[in-house]
């Protein structure tokens, strides 16, 4: 498990992906994310601009990421 500490209220999908090395550019987030791979608090989501929040998981890859 990752955990990833936000600065600020959110942080949005793509840049939490970014952030924590699971994609190497924006571009390869939003594949991700348009193809159903990326799980938000245990559901598939969609959203690009997804505004993540501390409490929140986030599964792809293997990968479960914990906003804290």
């Amino acid at each position: 498990m990752i955990e990833f500490k936000v600065t600020g209220d959110y942080i949005p999908m793509i840049q939490l992906l970014k952030a924590t090395n699971l994609v190497q550019t924006g571009g390869e987030a939003q594949i991700v994310v348009a193809e159903g791979e990326v799980k938000y608090n245990g559901q598939v989501d969609y959203r690009k601009r997804l505004k993540v929040k501390p409490g929140d998981t986030v599964e792809f890859g293997g990968e479960t990421i914990k906003v804290i």
